[in-house]
């Protein structure tokens, strides 16, 4: 394993317990969890977009572009994008749906769900798309009822991982894909020590010029460290149910597309 580029006073938190969980490098109470993270989205919502566009150069589009051409949607289709923000994946896949077909964004949190709602209003995404407050651990809707679900940047935010893959296993038809979009493992060690040190050194920085926020940003590059590797989350999402499962890399790890199937 390639040496990471921590700031020394932080440490890598100990091992999840029964009641405890990890935010960032810190283990806390799994309902401290939640709450933090919510003020995290809460503070960054606005400039969430903008962000974005920023740390990752543009290359997010691509990545989504990407997630968008796997899914397989196609007009008539029934579709939920859970931890879906601001809207970047319920946009594209309400025009492939039509208006024969339906999109959910679903979003734990308030300030996100709002702030995609608004923009696709006023983009004039309104007779195919609604929006509703969910967790991903305990999505309120019927089992069987997607075609697709996808959640991009959001799983490595959850509580309960294996939950929420179980919960949007559920909910898929069978014969439906999910699609997991998240940030992994790179696969250079050079390209690894590079990307560790924009990530701790410039991206807190970053975040604090453009939201005023440097703190969400340091959770956003620990939570990263802490997400499973590409080969652990595709045994997380059999062990859900899901068949198939696959990933791929994109940009030398940074980020990995996963995909399943409900049998």
């Amino acid at each position: 394993m390639s040496e990471r580029l921590i700031p020394s006073t932080k440490e890598p938190a100990a091992p999840e317990s029964g009641s405890t969980t990890h935010f960032g490098f810190e283990n806390v109470a799994k309902e401290e969890k939640v709450e933090r993270v919510a003020e995290v989205f809460h503070s960054v919502a606005a400039r969430y977009d903008i962000m974005n566009d920023l740390m990752s150069f543009g290359i997010h589009r691509i990545w989504k572009a990407l997630t968008i051409e796997m899914s397989g949607v196609r007009e008539g289709h029934r579709i939920l994008d859970v931890a879906g923000g601001t809207g970047d994946l319920t946009r594209k896949f309400s025009k492939l749906v039509g208006n024969t077909g339906q999109v959910i964004l679903a979003d734990i949190n308030s300030s996100m769900l709002e702030v995609g709602r608004e923009r696709l209003i006023d983009q004039g995404f309104v007779s195919n798309v609604q929006y509703v407050q969910a967790n991903a651990e305990s999505l309120p809707f019927e089992e069987n009822s997607f075609d697709c679900v996808t959640i991009a940047f959001g799983l490595r935010n959850v509580t309960d991982k294996d939950q929420a893959l179980r919960a949007m296993t559920r909910v898929l038809k069978p014969g439906g894909r999910l699609l997991v979009l998240e940030f992994s493992k790179p696969t250079n060690s050079v390209f690894e020590k590079v990307y560790d040190r924009y990530s701790f050194s410039i991206l807190p920085k970053l975040g604090k010029l453009i939201t005023k926020d440097s703190e969400s940003y340091q959770y956003l590059s620990e939570s990263i460290r802490m997400h499973p590797d590409q080969s652990t989350l595709q045994g997380m999402m059999e062990q859900a149910g899901l068949k198939r499962c696959r990933f791929n890399n994109m940009t030398g790890g940074v980020v990995a597309l996963h995909s399943g199937i409900k049998p």
